[in-house]
């Protein structure tokens, strides 16, 4: 959730909540089975953040009429489980051990061989300061911002789930698969450079470090060459006010971190920034005790409060169209390269067939936002985000695509597409639709025709 410039941060508004006995208590804190429940639930939420790793998980990739041909996928991945990126003041950070041990749940067939695999590789390819970085987290009490085994192993399921549907089912890949079918991209940080080589490991038909070529991206928003967008900064601070008014008027919060204070010994102030629902969400996740001072423990009602504020800041970001429009500004450059790549495709082109971006939750939900998913929860550790490409075997001429999050099919949640279902037996969106929202719609939003006059002028 670090970003790597200023302007591209979004205040965390993280659906990070926890749930347990009292802190005192030496029993486990993760509650029952998930089963939806009928309301909002702050307890049920920070499961499903959590994503523990289950062999249960159900998926809709891939579904098509038997007449439709996969031709690409693109895939968008937050990374898995991590390390919290603050500590709390004064208290003792939770002890997580970041080393990878198959015989410690959770864990996956594919561990061991994934490790030794990872000590390998001296013939890949990676851009810059990320060939400097450990291929896979090894310290046995984890750094700030760290992978964990659990990260690991929600990655290896996330690409064995897309190996069988993609690979072993559409055959996207070949066995004799080469280096220029892939396009792979990550941020500057271990965490999603190992999460995306976790879910490659598992994904690909054989994994051949020869054919690997990862390129670094420094932006979390994945902006490339395409950065320099005052009004999408503009919109970003707006959100930022919008978030720090609906916090200030809540007195309930602001008593809870008021007590949170007390009980760690530290003006509130200093409390709130270190975002102590970081940590929290760490001990909840891993079933660890959250921590206690001599002045008290921090239990679960502080976390009812803070997630309860959450739900209500996320149903506000809704209804205002701030964050919408920082999303449709922040996210257009990725959009774009990911359209430009299906119409290659399209006509014809054989490469870059399976695209890997490995990012944030701060990547994610702009892409979800600017996209009309308004219903998505927040990204989950290790949430996908996929875009399938296919083409009609009847009229190759005709292209459509699928939109994924997290195996559900939101195709026909997005702004684009909406109508289109209405009108149409197909279980698909015309590829055309795709690109006439990115390449022309979202700057009539701004009423502007191109990106630069979209970023560059004021159109309210």
């Amino acid at each position: 959730m670090v970003c790597q410039r200023p302007w591209v941060h979004l205040i965390p508004v993280n659906p990070v909540k926890e749930d347990g006995l009292s802190p005192k208590s030496r029993k486990r804190i993760m509650p029952d089975p998930l089963t939806e429940p009928p309301a909002i639930d702050p307890i049920y939420e920070a499961r499903v953040y959590c994503n523990i790793p289950s062999r249960t998980e159900r998926s809709m990739e891939g579904h098509a009429p038997h007449n439709f041909k996969l031709v690409s996928v693109h895939v968008l991945i937050r990374h898995g489980d991590r390390y919290p990126l603050y500590a709390i003041p004064k208290t003792k950070r939770p002890d997580i051990d970041c080393t990878l041990v198959s015989s410690r749940k959770p864990s996956h067939p594919q561990l061991e061989a994934f490790v030794r695999h990872m000590s390998q590789g001296s013939e890949a390819q990676m851009d810059g300061t990320l060939s400097s970085l450990p291929r896979f987290p090894s310290h046995s009490l984890c750094e700030m911002g760290e992978l964990t085994q659990t990260g690991v192993v929600q990655h290896l399921h996330n690409g064995q789930l897309l190996r069988e549907i993609y690979i072993k089912k559409h055959k996207l890949l070949s066995s004799d698969w080469a280096a220029k079918h892939l396009y792979l991209e990550t941020t500057g940080k271990s965490r999603t450079l190992q999460s995306g080589l976790a879910l490659l490991y598992t994904f690909l038909p054989d994994f051949d470090w020869k054919k690997i070529n990862i390129r670094h991206q420094w932006s979390t928003v994945f902006c490339s060459g395409s950065c320099d967008c005052p009004m999408r900064n503009h919109y970003l601070e707006e959100e930022q006010h919008r978030q720090y008014s609906l916090r200030v008027k809540n007195s309930h919060l602001e008593r809870t971190y008021v007590d949170l204070a007390k009980i760690v010994g530290i003006p509130t102030r200093q409390l709130r920034a270190s975002n102590p629902i970081d940590s929290m969400l760490c001990h909840f996740c891993h079933n660890v005790s959250f921590p206690c001072t001599k002045n008290g423990c921090i239990d679960i009602e502080h976390f009812k409060v803070i997630k309860t504020h959450q739900l209500e800041d996320e149903r506000e970001r809704q209804e205002k169209k701030l964050y919408f429009w920082y999303a449709l500004l922040a996210t257009h450059p990725l959009l774009n390269r990911t359209v430009t790549r299906m119409q290659r495709i399209a006509e014809g082109k054989k490469e870059e067939l399976f695209v890997l971006y490995s990012a944030h939750d701060v990547t994610l939900s702009p892409v979800l936002s600017a996209l009309g998913i308004t219903e998505a929860r927040f990204p989950r550790f290790a949430a996908r985000l996929v875009f399938e490409l296919w083409q009609d075997a009847k009229k190759p001429s005709e292209h459509f695509i699928r939109i994924l999050y997290n195996g559900l099919d939101v195709t026909f949640q997005t702004s684009f597409c909406q109508e289109h279902n209405k009108h149409s037996s197909k279980p698909m969106c015309p590829l055309e639709k795709l690109v006439r929202f990115v390449k022309r719609d979202t700057f009539s939003v701004f009423n502007s025709t191109n990106y630069y006059d979209a970023c560059h002028r004021r159109p309210f």
